[in-house]
């Protein structure tokens, strides 16, 4: 699109401007590097604090308070002494495998920004398969655990990191199946497109189970509580990444704060509207203020989530997803794919960007997605009424063999 802001029109204006086209090249590859580099490292840190200072409150705790103007640089000060520990690579390790995996892990996350609209004009590179790079991307972070788990030499490990990798292939189903239902009202995989159409109407309104299974996998994916299984210190230790420490542990350890707000983000862009709010189209650096705000009441709530919900089990977590996230994902988009048919063929798809053009649309979706809502909900409570009557019957049989007379064997 013409009037996108992006790495490759930016060195068209420079060239423009008089400007060598080499210079121009590196000078946006440098700057590039920069944002990179500085944006997502700096996040991190007043990340750390933010959910630091929830989980105090949530749990009745003070949190950071002390170093720094009400604890700030508590943060900055935990990455120092990270940074000055001890770099202990494992005997037997496959060293360069071994040394990779924290770079692999930081950057799959990174590489995810590439394809964000912050605004209606900033956007690294706004891909007409924007949706289908962030699934690939996203898969990488898969790698980097199995790597890490195997290359460190160590049983804990390496067991830990085949229970991860089952978690993340298992949850990656219903997260994509999720993706596909803002492609299918959009008619787009660009996440730029995605966000333009939500301008008469957020997809969340239109598709909510959609959104709830997005934001249930993607917790599942960047390992946060309920779902933090990648870390069960009570069971494995402290899993894939048990023998890292110094710099390359924190490096693990920024690539999941990072993932987590990442998700969040993209929650935000994909059925939130992304960087839509008043007056955005006459100032579009009021995009970002607009997805900022989105972004932290998505991950607010993960936020309490994590400080209140305990962890499930390994086998809660897979029946879960196989159970329930990918049935449910699958008859989703069933549904979906054939309500938008129907309102093609009533001719009730918008034409316009205004909100009573979208209306009819959203209303059918909507009721749809109520009906599944509604027969879901009644097969769990079905389910859960069956769960306790077999539970109160053996209940009962066990009761009565405790009161049961006890005869000699003679008798």
């Amino acid at each position: 699109m013409e009037n996108v802001c992006s790495i490759n029109n930016l060195v068209a204006c420079l060239v423009q401007s008089g400007v060598n086209r080499d210079l121009a090249n590196l000078l946006t590859s440098l700057g590039a590097a920069v944002l990179v580099a500085t944006v997502p490292l700096i996040t991190v840190i007043f990340l750390i604090w933010i959910e630091r200072k929830v989980a105090a409150r949530v749990q009745d705790r003070l949190g950071p308070n002390r170093v720094g103007p009400f604890g700030l640089l508590q943060s900055v000060a935990d990455a120092v002494k990270m940074i000055t520990k001890e770099d202990i690579t494992p005997t037997g390790a496959d060293k360069f495998i071994y040394n990779l995996a924290p770079i692999i892990a930081f950057a799959s996350v990174i590489l995810i920004w590439a394809v964000i609209p912050f605004t209606p004009l900033h956007i690294g590179a706004d891909l007409s398969i924007g949706i289908l790079y962030f699934v690939a991307v996203a898969s990488i972070g898969t790698i980097k655990i199995m790597i890490a788990g195997w290359s460190s030499n160590n049983k804990y490990a390496l067991l830990g990191a085949f229970r991860t990798i089952a978690q993340l292939l298992s949850y990656e189903v219903p997260l994509v199946l999720a993706l596909l239902i803002p492609v299918m009202i959009s008619g787009s995989m660009s996440m730029q497109e995605i966000t333009r159409q939500q301008g008469q109407m957020w997809f969340f309104f239109m598709a909510p189970v959609a959104a709830i299974m997005f934001f249930i996998a993607n917790l599942a994916e960047t390992g946060r509580a309920p779902f933090d299984l990648l870390e069960a210190e009570s069971e494995i230790i402290a899993g894939y990444n048990i023998e890292y420490s110094g710099f390359k542990w924190g490096m693990f350890m920024a690539s999941e704060f990072t993932h987590a707000f990442t998700a969040c983000l993209l929650t935000a862009v994909v059925f939130l509207g992304g960087w839509w709010g008043p007056g955005v189209e006459q100032i579009p650096v009021l995009g970002i203020v607009y997805i900022g705000l989105k972004t932290g009441v998505v991950y607010l709530f993960a936020l309490v989530l994590r400080s209140t919900v305990p962890r499930v089990r390994i086998d809660q977590l897979m029946m879960l997803n196989w159970k329930w996230l990918v049935p449910i994902s699958v008859a989703n988009v069933i549904l979906t794919a054939f309500l938008l048919q129907v309102i093609k063929a009533l001719g009730l798809t918008p034409q316009s960007g205004d909100f009573v053009a979208a209306l009819p649309q959203t209303i059918i979706l909507l009721v749809g997605n109520l009906v599944l809502g509604i027969v879901v909900f009644g097969y769990i409570g079905r389910a859960g009424r069956a769960q306790r009557a077999a539970d109160q019957a053996v209940q009962i049989h066990i009761d009565h063999d405790d009161h049961a007379p006890i005869t000699a064997v003679g008798d």
